[in-house]
């Protein structure tokens, strides 16, 4: 014991690096990561060195040089003159509009599949529980080829629409199903339409904060607004007021059939369609299991509570159960999300042209820069995978039970 009554400050050693609790998990964690550095390092020059032997080096410049090839998918401006980067382009939104419709698809599918198999009606719940066995245990490539050749087969063709005795089509004979793909009107945006766009925003953002002020007003209050029929009064209304003010500037433009084809309106390939329902079907019956082990997590007594009060089962579905069952149901539900995104890859046995089917495919046999499409596909996914992560992290964050 010093002369002020503290105890003496002991000399710092090498071996405490070692032997010494408090530094030790720091020491393993730097020699863990600079053995993971030199790996790195090993693995780049070793695949330096073999590109060198074969005459070969790392360069990037070829996504500037003609694709030569047509992508018969895509969202923006494409053709056989574009560069391969464009094509990469074409093929990243091509996979991105797969992923955002299937996730939303299967999260609608499993969500009711999982709801349905609790249900107390004996037919109905063998029946969710027949497709939920039936899609989990059977490969997706599979099930992407059934439903392409479904969608191929079982569909009308296009000449079932011609003539006065044709069929029509769907909602006033603007949505046209066929076995090459659908056919739904296109967004025609002239003078005023940005207007009427940020009104659309800005009721977006009333909407939401209105749906947040009446949660607060709730929990405190106890009163229950009709809050989905003034979200929706919301949503529309100063939309509609903005699009009549500004002369009705978007307009649509509904397909027709004109000679052996449609034309106009947005063109849905069937592989597009085929995979879509595929990969949605498929990741919705993982959904409902998550969907139904979240419910069966959150105990009975709730359930019984919330009757004794007075509530009716669908508000207690919604109001009670689900909100409790989301802590169990979001982290695995990140997993489905990914999974959907990069089964996606497996689109090129369907003809529709992705990311890898672009990037990974054409593009690398034609510029033998294997090396460069690699790299640049697994960039494009893992970024597209982080993206996903975080923002269900962050939404997980948001709905998990906060503790008082």
């Amino acid at each position: 014991m010093s002369m002020t009554g503290q105890p003496p400050v002991e000399a710092f050693r090498v071996s405490q690096l070692l032997y010494d609790t408090r530094y030790r998990s720091y020491t393993i964690q730097v020699f863990a990561l600079a053995a993971i550095m030199l790996a790195f390092a090993w693995a780049v020059d070793n695949a330096v060195q073999n590109l060198e032997a074969l005459g070969k080096d790392i360069d990037f410049g070829f996504i500037f040089e003609t694709s030569a090839y047509d992508i018969n998918q895509h969202l923006i401006d494409y053709d056989s003159t574009s560069s391969h980067g464009r094509a990469a382009i074409v093929g990243i939104l091509n996979t991105i509009l797969v992923a955002v419709l299937g996730c939303i698809a299967a999260t609608a599918i499993g969500i009711l599949a999982g709801v349905l198999r609790l249900s107390g009606n004996w037919i109905v719940a063998r029946l969710m529980t027949v497709y939920i066995e039936a899609f989990r245990n059977i490969p997706v490539l599979i099930w992407i080829l059934f439903t392409v050749a479904i969608v191929n087969e079982v569909l009308p063709g296009v000449r079932s629409f011609r003539g006065p005795e044709g069929m029509s089509g769907l909602f006033f004979d603007s949505v046209f199903i066929t076995n090459r793909g659908f056919y739904i009107p296109a967004p025609i945006f002239e003078a005023g339409s940005a207007v009427v766009g940020a009104m659309l925003v800005l009721t977006i953002a009333a909407a939401w904060y209105f749906g947040r002020w009446a949660r607060v007003r709730q929990a405190a209050t106890g009163q229950i607004l009709p809050v989905f029929q003034i979200r929706l009064a919301i949503l529309v209304l100063p939309v509609l007021v903005a699009f009549f003010a500004m002369g009705s500037p978007i307009s649509l433009e509904i397909p027709a059939l004109k000679g052996f084809n449609f034309k106009g309106g947005i063109y849905m390939r069937d592989s597009l369609i085929g995979l879509w329902l595929a990969l949605s079907v498929y990741t919705g019956a993982f959904i409902a299991e998550i969907v139904r082990a979240g419910i069966l997590a959150v105990s009975k007594g709730q359930t019984e509570a919330a009757y004794a009060l007075g509530l009716r089962p669908g508000r207690t579905m919604s109001l009670v159960v689900l909100p409790q069952a989301l802590r169990v149901i979001v982290p695995p539900l990140i997993s489905q999300f990914l999974n959907l995104t990069k089964n996606s890859s497996l689109a090129i046995a369907v003809g529709y042209m992705d990311a890898t089917g672009t990037l990974g495919g054409i593009t690398l046999n034609q510029t033998g820069r294997e090396m460069e499409c690699i790299l640049l596909l697994m960039a494009f996914y893992l970024t597209a995978s982080l993206t996903i992560s975080a923002g269900m992290n962050a939404y997980n964050r948001r709905v998990r039970l906060k503790e008082r």
